[in-house]
């Protein structure tokens, strides 16, 4: 008897060490059914109860939901509705604020939700599937999947780049791992692109949330930007008069050169300008990026300059490149 249960031990430890913790991972209805609960669509509005913008979010604690700080800025009030749902919860205010990585914690009256559980993004790699459950569009409870095709550093902060298609309104939502566990926050997608889709890692959420202050309304976010967070709907209306230009893939040493220049037809002079270079190859697919600083200040159109570029494989990289494009990613305002 105590051989039996001794060997079926051993088979369960065999196959553990065996088998990829994959075989243990949720189907997608499974995670479905799980998650979606647990995440909300946000209507935003004005002093006169007029909607001006719509989102996504998730419960991390049961009256505490997070989402994207571009959602709920300029709002005086708004409520959550949770998928499939028709009740609206009137938001109380906010407890959380990371304008830097576009993140925000709302609180709600207390509720009988089950949070989502926050994973470990030092566990994520390239490769892995992925899935994200927001709002596009208005479109409530839209699930997709795809998976992680990239981890970018913008500055001294990093992004998880995305193949699961969002678009607006999917701001806000979570994007898990096949166990339905919150790996990541959907945050922008490059217009233009396809399939070019970032979130925000959990590791920010789960900072932000160990220290979260007390409530306070949502009047006090309201206009108090001075500058463009480097999250916020990248390549799109944020930077739209802001344009960086590629000229020349002009020197061919080991880690090559280009030439760019950067014009702002903004009022105000701007300065710390990010700059996302994407190297493509001859089939048109993007096959290395790396970011770039312009300290400016710059008002109206800076003269060309040269950049050497700082890749390890630059050299292959110029070898396979037809095309250089630029984005800008954010700025800074100069008053």
């Amino acid at each position: 008897m105590h051989s039996t249960k001794r060997i079926k031990i051993l088979i369960i430890i065999f196959v553990i060490l065996i088998f990829p913790m994959s075989i243990f991972s949720q189907s997608n209805r499974e995670i479905v059914a799980s998650t979606f609960p647990s995440v909300v669509l946000l209507v935003m509005e004005d002093n006169n109860g007029q909607p001006i913008s719509l989102g996504s979010g998730f419960f991390v604690k049961k009256n505490l939901i997070a989402t994207n700080f571009h959602v709920v800025e300029g709002a005086s009030s708004g409520y959550a509705k949770i998928i499939g749902k028709q009740k609206k919860y009137e938001i109380k205010g906010i407890v959380g604020l990371d304008k830097k990585r576009d993140l925000v914690i709302l609180e709600v009256n207390s509720l009988k939700i089950t949070p989502l559980k926050l994973g470990n993004v030092e566990n994520i790699a390239i490769g892995d599937e992925i899935f994200a459950i927001g709002n596009p569009k208005g479109l409530e409870g839209t699930f997709s999947k795809g998976i992680v095709s990239g981890m970018r550093q913008v500055g001294s902060d990093s992004l998880m780049q995305i193949t699961a298609p969002i678009s607006p309104g999917s701001s806000g939502g979570p994007v898990l791992d096949n166990h339905g566990i919150v790996v990541g926050i959907a945050v922008a997608t490059f217009k233009g692109g396809q399939n070019l889709n970032f979130a925000i890692p959990v590791s920010y959420l789960k900072e932000l949330l160990n220290h979260k202050s007390s409530i306070q309304p949502l009047s006090v976010i309201k206009n108090t930007a001075t500058s463009k967070s480097i999250l916020h709907d990248l390549g799109g209306n944020s930077t739209e008069s802001v344009i960086a230009s590629h000229f020349l893939w002009n020197d061919y040493s080991f880690r090559g050169k280009y030439t760019f220049s950067v014009r702002n037809s903004l009022r105000e002079s701007i300065k710390n300008i990010v700059c996302l270079i994407i190297f493509y190859a001859d089939d048109g697919l993007p096959i290395e990026t790396e970011t770039i600083v312009i300290r400016g200040p710059i008002r109206g159109k800076l003269a060309k300059r040269s950049q050497e570029s700082g890749r390890s494989k630059a050299d292959e990289v110029r070898n396979l490149t037809k095309k250089i494009e630029m984005r800008v990613l954010d700025f800074q305002l100069l008053k």
